[in-house]
Formats: structure tokens, sequence, C-alpha cells
């Protein structure tokens, strides 16, 4: 009986853990697509950046109060700076290139470009956690790279010579923010999905405060109300609630898993591009999304 009780329990969580990747990739997904509406605006990406974690930051902070009331076990120093650092890592400086990438690059490239973290997931395990690569894992890469290849080429036609250079942006980015979900896959066993999430981005937050009033100054709080809407918008429905859910899908159904599930992230982004920013829907951006979702999807049966 208590066998049985044991695989529903594991049976339940892993049906959880799916519908919180899923909806962290959905959630994610529009991101792209509030940025590019925000720079018509001519806003530029630190900015955009402060704004979501402005209108972030409140929420973080209460959650955090509420985890510290109802648990009694306290951070290590050790865990903490663990933390302090895949903050700033996976949520400032990750979240800044993509803003700049997405300044010279299409939504659908960017979604792409950032899909790559699977693969990056499963090399950054392999030489920092010595787990074991199998032969499948590149295959899969030698697809997925392909793809981006063939959807930058797609990009260069359309979106002009800036394209390798948003793209260069973009890939770093997705190289911090796997760094990010291997680490945290560490940590969340230790802290816990929710106090992991806030403390990360409370400091991510912190950090986008201090670049701003460094690089710019109060006249650039001065911009129309339609950017404090798109800030707004990315700090719940791109920021708030996916930051949980992806916390939570780690904790419940392990990091490989849960970067796997984003590959609704790439076709959903393209789809609302299409939709909102007239983006084209053209051959070659399928097939280097077909490449790059083949390549994701051999490794997921490593």
């Amino acid at each position: 009986m208590n066998t049985h009780v044991h695989q529903q329990h594991e049976k339940r969580n892993l049906h959880i853990g799916i519908l919180l990747a899923t909806g962290a990739a959905l959630a994610f997904s529009v991101k792209a697509i509030f940025v590019k509406l925000a720079y018509e605006y001519n806003v530029d990406a630190i900015t955009i950046l402060m704004f979501r974690m402005m209108f972030a930051l409140p929420f973080f902070v209460v959650i955090a109060w509420m985890e510290e009331r109802k648990t009694k076990l306290r951070i290590s120093r050790k865990d903490f700076i663990s933390i302090t650092l895949l903050g700033l890592v996976g949520y400032y400086v990750s979240s800044l290139l993509d803003f700049m990438g997405l300044m010279y690059i299409s939504a659908g490239l960017e979604r792409l470009i950032l899909f790559l973290f699977p693969t990056m997931v499963v090399f950054i395990s392999a030489i920092f956690l010595g787990k074991h690569i199998q032969k499948e894992a590149y295959i899969a890469l030698a697809l997925s790279y392909a793809g981006i290849v063939v959807a930058m080429v797609n990009d260069v036609q359309i979106s002009g010579e800036h394209v390798v250079l948003g793209s260069v942006l973009v890939f770093i980015a997705t190289i911090t923010y796997s760094i990010f979900l291997v680490g945290s896959g560490e940590i969340i066993p230790k802290v816990g999905a929710r106090r992991f999430a806030a403390y990360a981005m409370i400091v991510s937050c912190f950090a986008v405060f201090i670049h701003f009033a460094v690089t710019l100054g109060f006249d650039d709080f001065n911009q129309p109300i339609e950017v404090y809407g798109y800030g707004m918008a990315m700090a719940v429905f791109s920021t708030v609630l996916p930051a949980f859910m992806l916390a939570a899908a780690i904790h419940r159904i392990g990091a490989s898993s849960t970067s796997i599930i984003g590959g609704l992230g790439p076709v959903v982004t393209i789809g609302l591009a299409a939709i909102f920013l007239a983006e084209p829907l053209t051959l070659m951006q399928m097939v280097g999304a077909a490449l790059v979702m083949a390549g994701v999807f051999v490794l997921k049966k490593t």
C-alpha cells in the first residue's frame, strides 16, 4: 500500500512539474514580444530591464518575507553566496545581454537561440558535475546549431548585418542562463524553490538598479505610459510567475527535463511575433526551428 501511495505521489509530482515547466516556457516566450514592442518607443535595453525589475521587486520581497516566516531553516552563508552569484548570472547578466540582442534580431531567432540551453545544460553538467555525455548528445548539438545557422541566415536577409552581433549577445545570454539552471538544480533542494527564486531575483533587481543609476539618470524615468505598461506586463507575466514556476518545476522534475519542456517556447514566440510584430514567417525560419527542436528531441531520448 505504501509503495502504491508513493508511486501515486511521484506520478502527481511529475504531472505538476510538467505543467509548471510548460507554463514557465509559455510565459517566458511572451517576454521577447513585450521587449520588441517597447523598443518602438526608442527606449534602451537597461531602461526597459529596469522597469521590468522595478515592478517585479515588490512581489519577490513579499514572497521572501513570507517564506522566512514559515521556515525555521536558515540559509547558510555558502548557499547565500551561491544564490547571489546565480541571481547575478541568471537574471541580471543573462537578461541584459538578451535585451541587448533583441535590439538587432527578431523575436523568433532570439527564442531559438535561447532554446539551445538544453544542450548547454548537458555539457555544463558534464564539465562541472562529471555527468556522462552520450553520443546522442553530439547529434543533438549538430542538429540544433545547424538550425540556428539557418535561422540566422534568414534573419540576415530580412534584418541586415547586425544580426550576427545580436545573435552573439543572445548566445552568451544562453550560456549564462544554462549555468544558472545547472547551479539552481544543486541549490534548490537545500533552500526550497520559492526562497531560491525570491532571493535570486531580489539580487538581480538591485544589480539592474545600480547599473541604471550608474549609466543613466532619473530623467530616463520619463517614458511614455506604454513603456511602463510593457514593463509591468513583463514583471508579472514574464518574470514573477515563470520564475516561481520554473524553480518549482526544477524541484519536481529536474533541470534537464524542465529545459526540454521549454521546447514550446520557440513555436509560441514565432507565432506571437508574426501576429503582434508582423515578423514574416519564412520557410528558412521554419526549417531552422525544426532542426533546433529535432536536436532537443534527440537529446530528450538520451
